[in-house]
């Protein structure tokens, strides 16, 4: 497949350079630095002109690609440079944007602006902070078969009860299955004689109701959260208290510009704003911040959520969540205290990735940054599954595959040995990337 790609920043760099592996990739960008490095970093050819432009597409071979994604940091360039494409190409194009507003006009008419695909990042970044800030120890989540399925991974910290027990010890949950375990970067099928350690992190994929059962058995004295504290009230960080309102929370928001903050007051009818200064530590001490069951800091400079983030920490927070917006910052965030820090750009780069790939299965998640993949694929009646218990299908399954669950219309069935499988039948599978291509071939 051909792929052309505009804008080589992280967005667009970590989209090459998964794509890269198994793709004829096209990188186009107006930073002559940037085209620089990729020719040194990465199998890809870079082109340094205006993406927009139909001229620089046209250099780009855009006539020949089957995939147009436009990955800068400017919403309108992205859409102007999809509907350029698409002037010059049946490629499909995917554009990339962070203000919702254009999600929801997209949204209305699918194809409008000569996009395909369009993926927000604010709006990304907002719902998976809500999604792990209900659950205790949680490090991503995903969600498949409408629903019905939840893959979480979580970190197993070294007080948990489940600490030091076997798979089989821990694994007291009829509709949950015990996937992966990453242990110090390796992946870990587990069996049943498995020790969970500290510090692991254990991929479970099961019903949401055995997901936040599993996370109470991993940290029982966290309850779910109540009071959530969100810092900053740009975008991020007003998505982030729609979503909670939708769920039934009522959080609080501290935004300090006023004008900002009364708009927000309008707008949140469920979310009490606090008009201030969110690293002031006298307000965090006069609204109780540290008695807080969760903190999301959702500013846009990251020194300033980092800062906020200890001070609630340091005043008894009990979770903090983080917006990283330098991606490699976000190992360090996490070094120095920070619970979960979430990159917009590298949540926006997966969800692109995610895409090209789904369109070989219904839903994919991606594992610690492309060690494995969990997929949600519909079984056709070639598959080696159909008709068959997975106890008989094994045979033909590579080693580094865990089918994790399968849904028959609205029904979740947890796959055990003697389970047979029909055809129409999605199954959520752990797949390792080394085995991936072969794995969808025969499921």
């Amino acid at each position: 497949m051909r792929v052309v790609i505009v804008g080589a920043g992280e967005v667009g760099s970590t989209i090459a350079e998964s794509l890269a592996q198994s793709h004829d990739v096209v990188v186009v960008d107006i930073d002559t630095d940037r085209v620089e490095s990729l020719t040194y970093s990465l199998d890809v050819l870079p082109i340094e002109g205006d993406g927009s432009d139909i001229a620089t597409l046209e250099e780009a071979g855009v006539a020949d690609a089957d995939l147009f994604i436009a990955s800068t940091d400017d919403d309108e360039t992205n859409i102007v440079a999809c509907g350029a494409a698409n002037v010059v190409s049946d490629a499909f194009t995917i554009a990339r944007v962070k203000n919702p507003k254009y999600l929801t006009a997209w949204e209305r008419a699918r194809g409008a602006f000569g996009v395909d695909f369009m993926v927000c990042s604010d709006l990304l970044t907002a719902e998976a902070i809500v999604g792990l800030a209900g659950l205790p120890t949680a490090q991503d989540v995903d969600t498949f078969a409408d629903g019905l399925v939840q893959m979480t991974e979580f970190e197993i910290p070294a007080e948990s009860p489940v600490a030091d027990q076997t798979v089989a010890e821990a694994d007291r949950f009829d509709s949950l299955t015990f996937a992966a375990i990453i242990r110090d970067d390796d992946v870990v099928i587990p069996r049943g004689d498995t020790r969970l350690q500290a510090g692991d992190e254990v991929v479970a994929i099961g019903s949401p109701d055995s997901i936040r059962a599993f996370s109470s058995e991993i940290a029982p004295r966290e309850r779910g959260p109540e009071d959530i504290v969100i810092v900053g009230g740009g975008e991020i960080g007003y998505q982030t208290a729609r979503l909670l309102e939708e769920r039934g929370f009522s959080p609080r928001l501290i935004e300090q510009d006023e004008d900002r903050a009364r708009w927000l007051a309008e707008q949140l009818p469920n979310t009490t704003v606090l008009n201030s200064d969110a690293t002031d530590q006298e307000l965090l001490e006069r609204e109780n911040v540290g008695k807080a069951d969760v903190i999301v800091a959702a500013l846009t400079n990251d020194q300033q959520n980092l800062l906020a983030t200890l001070l609630a920490k340091r005043k008894g927070t009990d979770r903090a969540i983080t917006v990283v917006n330098t991606g490699d910052f976000t190992e360090l965030f996490e070094a120095v205290g920070v619970d979960v820090a979430v990159s917009p750009r590298k949540a926006t780069a997966e969800e692109i990735t995610r895409f090209t790939r789904a369109r070989r299965a219904e839903n994919v998640s991606i594992i610690e940054g492309d060690k494995a993949e969990v997929l949600e694929l519909e079984v056709d009646p070639d598959s080696v599954l159909v008709d068959r218990s997975i106890r008989e299908s094994a045979a033909d399954i590579p080693e580094g595959v865990v089918i994790g669950a399968i849904t028959r219309g609205d029904e979740h069935i947890t796959p055990r040995g003697d389970t047979v499988v029909r055809e129409g039948d999605h199954v959520i599978v752990f797949v390792d990337t080394a085995v991936l291509d072969e794995v969808t071939e025969k499921l």
